[in-house]
């Protein structure tokens, strides 16, 4: 039983013929006629009668044809309740991030969302592996992911890709480090290194790989940690190099660190925005997507 043929069922007994209810919905007598016959198959009473040449409704057609009315008055307010819904500029709007993304931008995000008319965040933080990044589309309607230049690219058959930066990771030194002083640096000048760096497959991890692999000598790993507070504070002590994002690692000014940019190897990662396709045709998630663009271009300036 499909609501169309419930539509052509009640505009039989409006209309009165088979052929005004083709002409009233733009379809032949015989799609009709044939539509009918589906739904009186699903039904073990007769829904209509031969009166000479006319098809009418019988008793049960009638009663069947009232509660499609209903069903399709129904149908009508779903229509305009999910209309209602994709329009509404102030709708909540879930949004993950990796831990970085999170702490740089959550917060500038909520400035730019002010008012009674603005959509209503709802943060989260998930910190997972690159791969693992699409499938958080399904529990939020917003995922702030990463994934490195020549890592597989997003699958565009199961999630919408709005790019939002293209941020170097660069190498964070000690305040006074020897290296310090020097405005580029590059694989060779950081061989025999101890390190902090990220949990396998994450960017950082993979850029040390990189490094590594130029050198010819594998990678020294005294801490692996994710939370780049805590690498800070670690290259901070003098023991360790680490690899930090250069505009989401959001260090404080007197964090005893500097980052120094890398070369000849690569180094960059693209922040994205995910979504499943039909979330990003809601008003409200538009309006945060916007949001969080003008939020990522003011923390990376043109490096954006």
């Amino acid at each position: 039983m499909e609501v169309h043929q419930l539509q052509i069922l009640r505009e039989l007994g409006d209309l009165g013929s088979v052929t005004a209810v083709a002409r009233s919905l733009f379809v032949t007598p015989s799609a009709v006629s044939q539509q009918l016959a589906l739904l009186q198959r699903g039904i073990d009473v007769p829904l209509t009668r031969k009166e000479g040449r006319t098809l009418v409704l019988t008793d049960a057609g009638r009663v069947l044809a009232t509660a499609g009315a209903a069903v399709i008055a129904s149908m009508a307010d779903a229509r305009a309740a999910i209309g209602a819904f994709q329009d509404d500029a102030a709708a909540p709007v879930t949004v993950a991030g990796f831990h970085s993304a999170g702490q740089a931008l959550f917060a500038p995000l909520l400035g730019k969302l002010r008012g009674a008319a603005a959509p209503r965040p709802m943060f989260r933080d998930e910190d997972v592996a690159q791969q693992d990044f699409p499938a958080l589309t399904a529990r939020y309607d917003l995922v702030l992911a990463h994934r490195m230049d020549h890592t597989p690219v997003w699958p565009a058959d199961r999630v919408a890709v709005v790019p939002l930066a293209h941020e170097p990771l660069d190498i964070a030194l000690p305040a006074g480090h020897p290296l310090a002083s020097r405005g580029v640096l590059r694989p060779a000048d950081l061989a025999g290194r101890d390190w902090v760096v990220s949990r396998e497959g994450y960017s950082p991890a993979d850029i040390l790989a990189a490094i590594s692999a130029v050198n010819g000598s594998a990678p020294r790993v005294v801490h692996r940690i994710n939370d780049y507070t805590t690498v800070a504070a670690l290259v901070a002590t003098g023991d360790v190099l680490g690899i930090l994002p250069r505009f989401t690692a959001a260090l404080p000014v007197d964090a005893g660190v500097v980052l120094r940019p890398l070369a000849g190897i690569d180094n960059r990662r693209r922040i994205d925005l995910l979504a499943r396709p039909e979330t990003l045709r809601r008003r409200s998630v538009r309006l945060v997507a916007d949001a969080l663009g003008d939020a990522v271009r003011e923390l990376a300036g043109d490096g954006a």
